[in-house]
């Protein structure tokens, strides 16, 4: 099988991260549950990972950075947990569901919503006109799912600064392939997934949170601490973990940031933006072809979702897989307003996406195919 679909999950792991889930199954106890070796263990590799974490995004505070079980837990504990009735919140159509229903959910208690079209949220300075008195918080995507395309979340957290409000940033498409530093991008909340291109396991992610800024509990339950209170202990990140972490998962999440970090972020995206750029430049030219997505500078995601003329995107997919052997993914990508903007929400698209263990060999075969099928269908390839 050739792999790209790896803006849903990166299927294959740097040999380290195999290695550290592998140990922690046998050597993990449950944090902050004991004194013995195996929860000390335990609580040493999550303080760790904690600080490498911050430092990996530009946290200020590494005890304001909350593990979970990847972003769209995140964004509900980030959203749910700032935004109440009364308040307006800015956010825009390249949304995924992850943010999107959050906010409809909202929405249906009483918080007004603005939802600023491509041209908009692509300016902040037109962004900054949906701004209103009784506006809590911009929520946006750092990288578009569908197109890969990237917003300036620098000029974006520059205008929540100014304004003095809230700027939540969904960075599952970038947290590992493009730098962040929430200091410098202004951003209030910072919410990660481990299992895309940070090339951690399932199950991990987190959100970072800078300043002072009090979100009430997703949840409550056991910590290990504090154990006679009523309510869930108030100081970060206890506040906002509930429950046994995921520490087999935060083992491999923390060798996947060591792994970046020793290749270089700058690398692994150079090689993974360059096959993309690639297949776009091989595919680009076939007769019926429709690419979305800006493509006139490098700093994007290595995504490229495309259509073949009038074909169904999940028959180019099927056949693509039961034919070829190649793994993509097709229709809405749980972002439905970004479809409905790009005009394909009937159509959906073929989104082909591009990892650090994937080859030019895989990329120029992938492309040769997609020629065969156009081919296969009267058009010229």
């Amino acid at each position: 099988m050739i792999y790209l679909d790896n803006a849903a999950t990166t299927m294959v792991k740097p040999p380290c991260v195999v290695r550290a889930v592998t140990e922690a199954l046998t050597t993990l106890g449950n944090a902050s549950r004991g004194a013995h070796e195996g929860a000390l263990c335990s609580n040493r590799l999550i303080y760790r990972t904690r600080r490498k974490l911050s430092a990996f995004f530009g946290c200020p505070k590494s005890e304001q950075v909350i593990f979970t079980a990847n972003a769209t837990e995140a964004l509900n504990i980030a959203i749910h947990g700032t935004i109440h009735k009364g308040d307006h919140v800015i956010t825009t159509v390249r949304e995924h569901n992850s943010v999107l229903r959050p906010l409809y959910r909202l929405q249906k208690d009483g918080v007004q919503l603005d939802v600023a079209g491509l041209a908009e949220c692509a300016d902040a300075a037109q962004l900054e006109r949906l701004i209103r008195p009784e506006t809590r918080a911009i929520v946006c995507s750092h990288a578009s799912n569908v197109t890969g395309d990237l917003l300036d979340i620098a000029s974006i957290g520059q205008v929540a600064k100014r304004h003095g409000i809230m700027f939540i940033v969904d960075a599952a498409q970038t947290a590992g392939s493009i730098e962040i530093d929430m200091v410098r991008d202004g951003i209030s909340i910072l919410c990660f997934t481990g299992h895309k291109a940070m090339m951690g396991p399932q199950g991990t992610g987190g959100l970072c949170i800078s300043g002072d800024i009090e979100i009430e509990p997703f949840r409550v339950g056991g910590t290990g601490v504090q154990s006679y209170r009523m309510d869930q202990p108030p100081e970060y990140p206890t506040r906002l973990e509930a429950g046994t972490l995921n520490g087999h998962g935060i083992a491999g999440l923390s060798a996947a940031v060591d792994f970046i970090n020793e290749t270089g972020m700058r690398a692994i995206h150079a090689h993974e933006i360059g096959l993309a750029r690639r297949f776009y430049e091989a595919v680009c030219g076939i007769e019926g072809i429709r690419i979305y997505g800006d493509f006139s500078s490098s700093r994007r995601c290595p995504v490229i979702s495309l259509n073949l003329s009038d074909m169904d995107s999940a028959m180019v997919a099927d056949t693509l897989y039961r034919t070829y052997g190649i793994a993509v993914r097709a229709g809405a990508h749980c972002a439905p307003l970004m479809h409905r903007a790009l005009g394909t929400d009937e159509q959906g698209a073929v989104r082909f996406s591009f990892g650090y263990y994937n080859t030019i060999e895989e990329t120029d075969e992938a492309a040769g195919v997609l020629r065969e099928i156009a081919a296969s269908n009267g058009l010229r390839a």
